[in-house]
């Protein structure tokens, strides 16, 4: 594709799927454009126009042209900017289904169960925390041994799918009980994290801490006195 192609996110600062998307342009040295939404009550014209159908970001949009859906664009991202480095995905048929299969779980386990922790109460919070220990410790698993990354030495479509959740580990500290989440009982996932938090191309994109605690004060989900 020519360099001075027009890559626009639509985004909100504090989404982590919309983070999946920025690292990804960020590691391909991609020129892009962000376009930051007022979430979520005052969607803008072009988000609906871009994605009618579900009426949420991210939404990458390459010369006029909308891709919705985090994992779909990290895969869009990769097969238009294959020439770029790093690849995302794996050369290797096995170990490139292999890896959309962990991106997956990530989605359906991990971060589905996280925010499902944060947003409820009682029985169905406690459920909702037993399902995020459990994918939390899968993907420890995964992360373990001589692995730099979850694909091996060079960062990929895994890692970019679950590095933004870890930028939410210092609020989760502050949030509804969260403590469970820590060196003792993760130490791969937070070596890993750690690891990743250094590349450039990821600590760009983390959400400023105190933005993040100020925000989460105005929905009620952190005590007003932390």
């Amino acid at each position: 594709m020519a360099e001075n192609d027009e890559v626009i996110l639509l985004d909100f600062w504090l989404s982590p799927y919309a983070r999946r998307v920025q690292i990804a342009l960020e590691e391909k040295g991609i020129k892009y454009e962000i376009k930051e939404e007022d979430l979520p009550n005052n969607k803008s014209d072009l988000l609906l126009q871009m994605n009618p159908v579900h009426k949420k970001i991210p939404v990458l949009i390459h010369n006029g042209k909308p891709i919705c859906e985090s994992l779909v664009c990290l895969e869009y991202i990769e097969e238009v900017w294959k020439h770029k480095s790093p690849s995302l995905l794996p050369s290797d048929p096995y170990q490139r289904a292999e890896a959309r299969f962990w991106a997956d779980y990530v989605d359906k386990k991990v971060y589905s169960s996280g925010l499902k922790y944060m947003k409820t109460e009682g029985e169905e919070k406690e459920v909702a925390k037993k399902e995020f220990i459990e994918g939390l410790k899968i993907m420890e698993e995964q992360i373990g041994g001589d692995k730099k990354y979850f694909g091996g030495d060079n960062i990929g479509i895994v890692d970019v799918t679950l590095v933004p959740l870890s930028s939410w580990f210092y609020t989760y500290k502050f949030t509804a009980n969260y403590s469970f989440v820590n060196q003792e009982s993760f130490p791969n996932i937070m070596a890993w994290a750690k690891r990743c938090s250094e590349r450039e191309s990821v600590s760009k994109c983390f959400p400023e801490e105190q933005k993040v605690i100020e925000l989460l004060k105005q929905r009620n989900l952190l005590n007003s006195d932390k």
